[in-house]
This record gives structure tokens, C-alpha cells and sequence, in this order.
């Protein structure tokens, strides 16, 4: 063979690897637009920044609406990896929006998007950004709003490695599905319309999620559904980042999606809840002036926790949050089934109906503050709710269920409440261990009377359970007997800012025998404040270092 032809063959081989590795690749992602003032999937193709024209078809301008990327009963127009950027307006989701001429006038409520396609893997994500983020938010979110009684505004069913960021979602109405009261203003009604259409400007879920693995919510802001902020089970490695889950009427996340058919709603891999708000779950939320109202519990058929699952696997993280003001458990993890864990870390959680911090299975909790005022909506202005429904289960402040043998960490926290006890251990056999370090117990009268007379907060008691239960150096004031285990500062007033549950600031005063009075242990390093803790030298007891105030309210 002559140099030529081995140079040609050469040639040949190279060439046909290219278009190999060529037919290989995964087709480049591209990046679509949505704008207020752009045209329809037919007039325009979505690729560009830019308003319609006014003329022509398959011109390079954006779309007017979320449903020209994703059709409502018709394949997506954007395919695994793209980007949809959805730019600054009120974009109305259901029943008579743009591109929705494949719904059915009698099937309204399943007039919702397409679900978001997956990306390639878990580092080419599908991306639906408001306002062309570029990691922050620019600007007013765009709004998404349901109309027509929409089963959901955002899906992800059977979507992995997607990022949903910036957008406010929520409708025009402050009804609540299958309330069952009307409203205290003459003309208004609490209770949605379902019996015939038109049904009004409302929605059922914020987002609807199942067998889901690796999404990023990002900046989030959901409220005012009429059912759920978010309904997701069967969902692996989700992370929520700077998410509102507000006034929406029966929970903030219902983790059961089984809808009772006895089907599988367990999750896995890491949930991690970061800098957040969950908060007045359980009442409606007026439109458009987003006032709370019509608040009810699950003596009354509702729901009201802030967070929920069904039974479920995962290792869980809730770091940074507020938690506060749902009609019944602020953070309810109770079904854990012992396969995860459960972290609570500088976490805010107070007014709850229930319990303010609700959790199963191997659980650390540190540098959070609880308040127990579980009695809040007694006295609020607008609340449906009964007497049985002010501090259900009990209205303990923190309830841990061991699994097995599973470990329990309680370490500096500050608990407070009116309930019946500050903390209560249920479950676990003879190799459970619940370790109770640096805390401050303050009790008080508590809310609910026994035969007329109202007892102290019971600072812990166990129930049914074989676990050990270890305390060291926590602080216990206004205890029920004043039971206070030895090596424990006994009835002494911690000396904190403010100590009423109305106005709670756990930071200790000058002179509180909070300070430097704690156990020296080698986590956390921090505390609620994430300002760091002494090393080598006892801790201040409770969430708040003093030397190490922030600017974070405590």
C-alpha cells in the first residue's frame, strides 16, 4: 500500500469515528422564551428574547405562555436539558389559557401543562427559570396562576434531574377545596365551587410530583392553593432552596400521593430543605391582598400540617427554616420507617396547632428554638377552627419516635411551650438512646385543663418506650413537679430577652446561668445565629451562644 492510500484509509477511519462520536453526543440544549407580549407556538419559535412582530409564522421571537412549551395534552415542545425562561408577567395556568385547545370544557381540572421533560443526567438539567436567571432572581417572579379548579400548576411526574427557579405560583381565589364553612364576610365563601362549572379562579397543587429523582427548587414562592403548596411521594435527592410554602388550604408538602389505594408514597436519597418558610397552612389566603383567613383543623375534616409524608425512607435535612403558624404539626415526619434519618438544624418552629416538631427513625436536632404556642389560633380573628383542634396530639412541643435501636441527639435547643410536655419519647427497643444535651426545658401553665385546673408543662415523659434516656447539663424551669434530672440546673429561670410565647427571644440576658454553663461536646460548632461556639470550654445551654449574637432574629 502505498503512502497515499495509507494516508486516505487514515483519513476514512478518522472521519467515521467523528460522525460516531457525532451520532454519540447528546444534541445541544437550547434555551426557549417565554414573554408576555410574545406569539403563539405557530408564530413564533420561542428561540429568542424578543416580543412578536405582529406578522409572519416561525418567526425567532418568545412565546406568550407556559403552554406553548408545554401543551396540555400534547407532547412538549422543549425537549431533556433545554432551558425555558419565563419572563416577567401573570401567566394564567388551565382551562381557556393559550394553547389549550386540546382540553375538555368537562374534564377542567386536568387542563395543566405537560410534565417538565428530564435532563440527560443529573449534570444536563432541565431548566424552567423566571426572569433569565443566572443562579439569582431578577427582578418581580413571574406569576403562575391556576384558574378553573386545575388538578396543578407545575408536574413533575416521572421527571428527574430538572431545576424549577424564581416563579411565584398561585391562584385568584381565597377558596379552600371542600371547606366546610361558609364565610364570616357577607358574600364570601370559603368553600370552593365544584359542583359545575364555571368554577372560579382557583387550583388544586402548586406542584404535583411522583417518581421524581434529582430536581433543585429554587426561590419558590408558593401559596394561596386550595389543596396543597406541594403534593409529592416516591421522590429521591430533591433540594429546596429559599422555598415559601404559604396559606395554602390543607397542607404546605402532602407527601401522600397513595390518594387511598394503598400505593407506595416512600422517598429516598437526601431531602434537603434549606433556608425556607413554611408557614399558615391550613387557611385560606384572600386575593389579592393575601390576607389569612378562614383557618381550620382536622377536627373539621382539613388537614393543616406544615410538612407531611406518608410512610418513608430518606435521610432528611431542614437547616435555616420557619416553620410557624399551620393549623396542625409544623413538621411532621412521624412515618419514617427507620431506613433514613431525620436532621433538624437551626430551625425555627412556633404557633403550630400541633406539635411544633414531629419526627421519626435516627434523628439529631440542634441549635433550634420551639415554641409550643399551640394554642395560637384560640384567639385568631379569622380561625373556623374548634377547641379540639388547639394543641392536637397532645400539643407537645417536640415529639421523637425511635425506630429499633435507633440514636436520638437533642442538643442545644430551646423549648418552650403550653402543651403538655416539652418533649416526649415514644418507641425504640433496649438499644435506643436518646441523648439530651445543653437544652433549656421552659414550661409554664398549660393550656389544655385536666378537670378545670390547668397543670404545668411536663418537661419529658416517655410513652412506650424500652430507649434510654440520657440528660446532661439542660436547664429546667417551671417544670410540672418540678422533675428535673440530677446533674441538670434545676428551676431556674434561664433569663432570656423574652420569654412569653407571644414575643419568644431565646437569647440569654447579662447575668442568665445559661452562660457558659453548658457540656463541652464536639458538634455543633455553631449556633443558631451560625456564629461559632468555644472550643474547649463549656458552651453557653440553649440555641444562643451570647458571645456570638447575629443579626438573624432569635
Amino acid at each position: 500500500m502505498t503512502a497515499a492510500h495509507v494516508r486516505a484509509a487514515s483519513e476514512l477511519a478518522i472521519s467515521a469515528l467523528l460522525l460516531f462520536v457525532a451520532a454519540a453526543a447528546p444534541a445541544t440544549a437550547a434555551t426557549y422564551h417565554v414573554r408576555s407580549d410574545g406569539g403563539d407556538s405557530e408564530q413564533c419559535d420561542g428561540r429568542s428574547d424578543a416580543a412578536y412582530p405582529g406578522k409572519g409564522s416561525a418567526q425567532s421571537c418568545a412565546w406568550k405562555h407556559p403552554f406553548n412549551a408545554l401543551p396540555p395534552g400534547k407532547p412538549p415542545r422543549i425537549a431533556g436539558g433545554d432551558t425555558l425562561v419565563i419572563h416577567d408577567g401573570s401567566y394564567m395556568m388551565g382551562f381557556g389559557a393559550p394553547d389549550a385547545d386540546a382540553c375538555s370544557s368537562d374534564s377542567r381540572a386536568d387542563c395543566v401543562m405537560a410534565p417538565v421533560p428530564g435532563g440527560p443526567s443529573p449534570t444536563q438539567l432541565t431548566r424552567i427559570l423566571g426572569n433569565n436567571d443566572m443562579g439569582q432572581c431578577k427582578g418581580k417572579m413571574p406569576e403562575l396562576w391556576a384558574t378553573e379548579r386545575a388538578r396543578m400548576v407545575l408536574r413533575l411526574e416521572d421527571s428527574s434531574n430538572v431545576e424549577l427557579a424564581c416563579l411565584e405560583v398561585t391562584d385568584h381565589s381565597g377558596c379552600i377545596k371542600g371547606h366546610n364553612h361558609a364565610g364570616k364576610t357577607a358574600g364570601e365563601t370559603e368553600r370552593c365551587r365544584s359542583d359545575a362549572a364555571p368554577f372560579g379562579d382557583w387550583g388544586e397543587y402548586g406542584l404535583y410530583a411522583r417518581d421524581s429523582g434529582n430536581v433543585l427548587l429554587r426561590d419558590l414562592d408558593i401559596h394561596g392553593m386550595a389543596v396543597n403548596g406541594i403534593r409529592a411521594g416516591r421522590v429521591r435527592d430533591w433540594t429546596l432552596q429559599r422555598v415559601k410554602l404559604r396559606a395554602n388550604g390543607w397542607a404546605g408538602w402532602d407527601g401522600d400521593i397513595s390518594q387511598g389505594k394503598g400505593g407506595s408514597s416512600s422517598n429516598s436519597g437526601r431531602m434537603v430543605f434549606s433556608g425556607g418558610e413554611i408557614s399558615w397552612n391550613g387557611c385560606g389566603e384572600r386575593y389579592p391582598g393575601k390576607q389569612v383567613f378562614g383557618c381550620w383543623g382536622q377536627k373539621q375534616g382539613g388537614y393543616g400540617d406544615g410538612l407531611g409524608t406518608a410512610r418513608s425512607g430518606g435521610q432528611w435535612l431542614f437547616e435555616d427554616m420557619r416553620i410557624h403558624h399551620n393549623t396542625s404539626d409544623g413538621l411532621d415526619l412521624l412515618y419514617m420507617d427507620g431506613s433514613g434519618s431525620v436532621t433538624v438544624r437551626r430551625v425555627r418552629a412556633e404557633g403550630n396547632g400541633g406539635n411544633q416538631i414531629k419526627v421519626a427513625g435516627p434523628v439529631t436536632i440542634e441549635n433550634s428554638i420551639a415554641v409550643g404556642s399551640c394554642a395560637y389560633f384560640a384567639s385568631f380573628p379569622t380561625s373556623n377552627m374548634i377547641e379540639t383542634d388547639h394543641c392536637r396530639a397532645m400539643g407537645n412541643t417536640l415529639s421523637l419516635t425511635l425506630t429499633g435501636g435507633a440514636l436520638a441527639t437533642v442538643r442545644h435547643n430551646t423549648l418552650a411551650g403550653q402543651g403538655d410536655c416539652l418533649l416526649i419519647t415514644l418507641g425504640g427497643n433496649d438499644a435506643a438512646r436518646v441523648l439530651v444535651q445543653n437544652n433549656v426545658f421552659l414550661g409554664g401553665s398549660e393550656w389544655r385543663s385536666k378537670d378545670g385546673n390547668h397543670d404545668d408543662v411536663c418537661g419529658h415523659y416517655a410513652s412506650d418506650s424500652d430507649a434510654s434516656v440520657v440528660f446532661e447539663r439542660n436547664l429546667f424551669w417551671k417544670i410540672k413537679d418540678n422533675k428535673c434530672p440530677a446533674g441538670n440546673l434545676c428551676d431556674s429561670d434561664p433569663g432570656l430577652t423574652d420569654a412569653s410565647l407571644a414575643h419568644f427571644n431565646a437569647t440569654p440576658r447579662a447575668g442568665s446561668p445559661l452562660i457558659d454553663a453548658g457540656k463541652a461536646l464536639p458538634q455543633p460548632k455553631d449556633d443558631f445565629n451560625r456564629k461559632p461556639r468555644p472550643v474547649g470550654t463549656a458552651p453557653d445551654i440553649g440555641a444562643i451562644e451570647v458571645q456570638a449574637q447575629g443579626s438573624r432574629k432569635p
